[in-house]
């Protein structure tokens, strides 16, 4: 028996094989101890004595408090295999039957027996009998045989268990730090946590997820602060606000989130602009419409999932006549489309690898019933026709279709109605991501979870948690993020290079597969454990990555639509911390608190108050600690009680502490790239300033035909020199000058530097026919000039500048004329 791909049979099957050694057993459990609780993981004969099946798992009530590792009927069992009466045992274990009248029979008595794992007690094999006989001799061997496997089974359970959970917190780490951005778009930052969060921690079934940010950073540094000054006047903590946002209940699944994440990151490695759309996926009329955005906009090409291809054709049509390059992913086109290119799943394929699977789960055949989206896309039809393929000529038989038509809840509905007119169901195929966790939920509340057997596709939050309950079997899973890189670097060699030459390094089908994995808890042959399928999808995604080069000054940008619901956030709630509040009490102490919402020593808290209304009863605070101060806290509910462990709380603390990394560091670059733009605008001030000085510095003045005059103010350094020249040429030039008089009478000092310039300036001039007259050196700078062995080549020089213009109008045929007033 595969353990891996139905741990509910393995165990099922253990407990009916120690009932059958044990003489006259008639009834038999298999609890696990989960923290200080015991859970139901398999039962035999107990479905008579219920009103309904006992659900697996479920609630098995507490361990003793005297033996820590002992259930509460039985602390011994601990140390040992014990016999206790049945009617204590179902009073603690199982209140359920204690409740019914004339049960359990009188002298019923309930052998419980430890199962080791890891070298302590971590399961209670518990079989009830007619008496108190102990077990001995061949029986005793035989129970033992199956204690042996049963502890096999589950620590082989738990260590893939530990795995996946650690690979699932290192994905979701590197998901928040990869939010670090100029500015964290703190929606997307929620969404992303808490989508991790209930994919990692199955346990407390979070129902609400927040995150409460300081609204004013500055006021982060006075969260351990007392609230009043000396004075009593109110001091900067009774001033503190945050604003709250809120995970949705119903997020965006992650397989959309993946798809978006490929096509933007593809988007980084080329250099290009890339902007991702959800269209509604009650219709094709959004896509449509951001089709028509896209031909508009005259975008450089264009990836979509098709809702409808047939309907969308037209539109897909006229933006390839227009000259933008369509590509389709993860839902193939119509046949003879305008699209270049497939970029998806082959889903004949992959409904093929989930027939398949359920055989393997299902060897004595059995009805299953099949859920979808709707059959009107083509990759959900193509996936249960080879679904079909798979199980045709076995004894396994498709009971019924239903369509969801992309309604979660309806999916949800759908599956309860099916279940629970359908009792032979021995199995459901979930074909579409809504529909597995649908199925779930359903088999887990009629009490068929584990038994009817599960295979879903994709691998969302809600997926992946049910797979590692063994309520889902295994999850056919796509690769969408690879669907939306490389739907982008299609488009981008289309782009560059042409459509002909891009798809001429393609296959001919113009369809590139990108493959699925059929994944377990655990591995097996035909099947990769979840902890391996979540490492080589990080090593896929650097395996695919093309980084691109400059586009040749040619700006590209592509569109990427996708097809999901996207919940409504609340994402401007403001509100005043206050002292009386979770959120206050964690942000004051700079500790996380864990509470139950029914103790009187909360009962006044405001948030507490609104979480217990809505249902809540374990509340969950951990600060976003920042250099010991507190930018903000994550706020967790969940209507179980004592619903967080410590090995949950310390995972919320380290998903915290990155969160509070990544927005510390948005804000440090958020007011670099703010001082940046401060320091640019001061420079460019100063520039135009020093501009306008040096035309102030250096003007040319036209004073006689043929004859300039400009002055010099200041130092003639070279960056000045330079510009000095240019502008004298370009006068000597439009105003024909014979003549420039140079008035050096505001220069700071006339040194070897600036004589060279001035030589330099005076030999360009005679290039251009035109003399350099140098007036207004003062006698300390001729001193100077002579000391240090200066030359000026040659250059006229006059003392004054009225001197110099005589000069100059000597040399164009002019003369000065004086006369008395």
């Amino acid at each position: 028996m595969n353990t891996g791909l139905d741990v509910f049979s393995t165990l099922h099957h253990l407990v009916q094989r120690a009932m059958s050694s044990l003489p006259g057993a008639q009834r038999g459990s298999l609890l696990v101890r989960a923290g200080r609780r015991l859970v139901y993981r398999a039962a035999v004969g107990l479905d008579g004595i219920l009103p309904g099946r006992l659900r697996t798992p479920s609630d098995g009530g507490l361990l003793a408090a005297s033996a820590p590792f002992g259930p509460a009927a039985a602390p011994e069992a601990a140390r040992g295999p014990c016999i206790v009466p049945a009617a204590a045992w179902y009073r603690a274990h199982l209140p359920e039957v204690a409740e019914r009248p004339g049960w359990p029979l009188e002298g019923a008595h309930v052998l419980v027996v430890p199962v080791p794992l890891f070298g302590a007690p971590g399961a209670y094999l518990a079989l009830e009998q007619p008496d108190a006989t102990p077990l001995s001799g061949p029986y005793r061997a035989l129970v033992e045989s199956v204690v042996e496997s049963a502890g096999a089974a589950l620590e082989r359970r738990g260590l893939f268990e530990e795995k996946a959970q650690v690979a699932q917190e290192l994905r979701l780490l590197e998901e928040v730090l990869s939010a670090v951005a100029e500015s964290v778009d703190l929606l997307e930052l929620i969404e992303t946590v808490a989508d991790g969060i209930r994919s990692v921690q199955t346990g407390p079934r979070w129902s609400t997820i927040d995150l409460a940010i300081l609204d004013d950073a500055a006021n982060a540094g006075s969260a351990g602060s007392a609230g009043r000054a000396d004075d009593g006047a109110e001091g900067p903590h009774d001033r503190r606000t945050i604003r709250l946002y809120r995970a949705p209940r119903r997020p965006l699944t992650a397989y959309w989130n993946n798809v978006r994440d490929g096509a933007l990151a593809a988007g980084r490695d080329l250099r290009v602009a890339v902007e991702f759309k959800i269209g509604m996926a009650s219709g094709p009329a959004a896509q449509e419409a951001f089709l028509e955005e896209g031909i508009r906009r005259r975008v450089s090409g264009i990836a979509i999932a098709p809702i409808d291809p047939a309907a969308l054709e037209p539109v897909i049509r006229r933006a390839a006549e227009a000259g933008i390059p369509v590509v389709a992913i993860d839902s193939p086109p119509v046949e003879g489309s305008a699209c270049s290119l497939y970029i998806g799943t082959d889903n004949r394929a992959a409904g093929r690898i989930a027939g398949e699977a359920m055989l393997r789960l299902l060897p004595q055949g059995g009805d299953v019933a099949i859920q979808v989206a709707s059959a009107a896309v083509g990759n959900a039809r193509a996936r249960i026709e080879g679904f079909r393929e798979a199980i045709a000529g076995s004894a396994i038989r498709v009971d019924s279709l239903s369509e969801n038509l992309f309604d979660p809840d309806r999916a949800t509905e759908l599956a309860f109605e099916v279940v629970r007119s359908k009792p032979q169901l021995a199995g459901a195929f979930g074909v579409c991501s809504e529909n597995g966790p649908g199925l779930g939920q359903a088999s887990m509340a009629l009490g068929r979870s584990g038994d009817m057997k599960l295979i879903a596709f994709d691998l969302i939050t809600a997926t992946l948690a049910m797979l590692q309950e063994g309520v889902i079997h295994a999850a056919v899973v796509q690769r969408e993020y690879d669907m939306g890189y490389r739907g982008v670097q299609a488009l981008h060699d289309m782009a560059t290079r042409g459509v002909a030459a891009a798809l001429a390094d393609l296959p001919a089908s113009r369809t590139v597969d990108t493959g699925v994995d059929l994944v377990t808890v655990e591995r097996t042959p035909s099947s990769i454990a979840l902890s391996e399928h979540l490492a080589m999808s990080a090593a896929r995604r650097i395996a695919n990555r093309k980084l691109g080069a400059a586009n040749g000054g040619k700006a590209l940008e592509f569109l990427v639509i996708g097809m999901a619901e996207r919940e409504c956030l609340v994402n401007d709630e403001r509100a005043p911390v206050a002292d009386d509040s979770l959120v206050g009490r964690v942000m004051s102490a700079c500790c996380s608190l864990v509470i139950d919402t029914a103790s009187s020593e909360y009962q006044g808290f405001s948030d507490v108050a609104e979480a217990r209304w809505g249902g809540a009863r374990t509340m969950v605070g951990v600060p976003l600690l920042s250099r010991d101060a507190v930018l903000g806290v994550l706020v967790l509910g969940s209507p179980q009680p004592d619903a967080c462990s410590p090995a949950d709380l310390a995972l919320l603390e380290r998903v915290a502490a990155v969160a509070a990394v990544v927005l510390e560091n948005a804000r440090l670059l958020s007011r670099i790239k703010e001082r940046t733009r401060e320091l640019e605008s001061l420079s460019r001030r100063q520039e135009a300033l020093l501009d306008t000085i040096a035309r102030m510095s250096s003007p040319v003045v036209p004073i006689a035909p043929g004859v300039l005059v400009m002055p010099i103010v200041g130092a003639l350094d070279a960056q000045r020199s330079g510009r000095f020249l240019e502008v004298m040429l370009q006068e000597i030039s439009d105003h024909r000058a014979r003549v420039v008089l140079i008035d050096v009478t505001g220069m700071a000092v006339v040194d070897a530097s600036a004589a060279s310039h001035l030589a330099q300036a005076a030999r360009a001039a005679a290039m251009l026919g035109s003399e350099v007259v140098l007036v207004g050196i003062a006698p300390e700078a001729a001193r100077l000039m002579v000391e240090q062995g200066i030359e000026l080549d040659g250059i006229v020089t006059r003392s004054t500048l009225e001197l110099g213009f005589s000069y100059a109008l000597g040399k164009t045929g002019g003369r000065v004329v004086y006369r008395r007033g």
